[in-house]
């Protein structure tokens, strides 16, 4: 038995609701709630349901049983579809789908279906995760016994998922500034130094953010500190492992120790690193002569520490 009609306007946009009446359950997912007045007395303004798997991803549904008030919605309930870990998206991936809500009526055994008027097609990506209707249902309506829907603080809401087509956008970017960044440091012990005779030595690979880093040592200096400073630079330890267009914007700092008196040699800076462009650092970082003097305390024993603090500020992914 299906009945239906044309129902509230505008809360997804476009064409309205439709609500009709059904006697088969949701195929995909269904929300049972005993004590709901207490979700409002308890101060819970919005309810995310378990994950459920609809069209080879995984859903939940996001309840305000009051009404979602950052959208300034009073008087209804608020339900939404919501896709889960958006993070695991493909920058480029969009996904659309057809999707309804089912509220459960005790009084009559059946179900109350909500879904877009003209069953437009809705379409998640990694910017947008979460489509529903604001105005769901009137609480009048919801909260009035002969309706069934809320039968002894019991109500029961449900959803069906419909994955119609999946796409890749354009070629382009996506960028990701880092909060609350991390500083990872890494020190390299480097004995035996008046011993080193090779142009350029490098530190063992160390980790910092997702991608794998080392340190590059010049003893008597590279580019225009050749011959009379010493020049550091970091580097990324595995460059071809970065994509055709990845990016790391990365601050660092590099240290030669001072392991006498503790006034470290340092030099700071922000970099762009890619495949093309993974060594930065300064040709002319420290003079021979300075971390030779035994006065100072950079080669003591014939060794020295060198440190890097690096910490990932940004990263751009490239998608086609």
């Amino acid at each position: 038995m299906e009945w239906s009609e044309r129902g509230w306007l505008g809360e997804m946009g476009g064409g309205g609701i439709s609500r009709s009446i059904v006697d088969a359950p949701p195929a995909h997912y269904i929300v049972r709630i005993e004590s709901f007045s207490l979700l409002a007395k308890n101060s819970i303004e919005r309810y995310e349901s378990g994950k459920f798997d609809a069209g080879g991803y995984k859903w939940k549904l996001v309840l305000y049983p009051s009404g979602n008030k950052s959208k300034n919605v009073k008087d209804y309930i608020s339900l939404y579809l919501a896709l889960d870990e958006p993070s695991s998206l493909h920058p480029g991936w969009e996904i659309y789908v057809n999707f309804r809500f089912f509220l459960f009526d005790q009084n009559n055994d059946n179900y109350l279906v909500v879904q877009d008027a003209v069953r437009k097609e809705r379409r998640f990506h990694k910017m947008k995760v979460e489509w529903g209707f604001d105005q769901f249902i009137p609480l009048k309506d919801f909260n009035h016994g002969s309706k069934g829907y809320l039968v002894d603080d019991i109500c029961a809401f449900g959803a069906e998922v419909f994955v119609c087509r999946e796409r890749s956008k354009s070629k382009g970017e996506s960028l990701i500034m880092m909060k609350d960044a991390i500083a990872y440091k890494q020190v390299w012990d480097i004995n035996n130094f008046s011993k080193l005779d090779s142009e350029c030595y490098d530190s063992k690979p160390f980790n910092a953010g997702n991608y794998k880093w080392k340190i590059k040592l010049y003893p008597k200096g590279k580019d225009a500190g050749l011959g009379s400073h010493l020049s550091l630079y970091l580097a990324l330890a595995n460059p071809t492992a970065l994509s055709t267009g990845s990016r790391i914007y990365a601050q660092i700092i590099l240290r030669i120790l001072d392991q006498k008196q503790a006034k470290h040699h340092f030099g700071k800076a922000n970099y762009w690193f890619s495949a093309s462009s993974h060594e930065n650092g300064a040709s002319r970082f420290l003079l021979i002569s300075n971390f030779t003097s035994q006065y100072l305390g950079y080669l003591v024993k014939d060794s020295c520490l060198v440190e890097a603090e690096v910490t990932i500020l940004g990263v751009v992914d490239a998608f086609s």
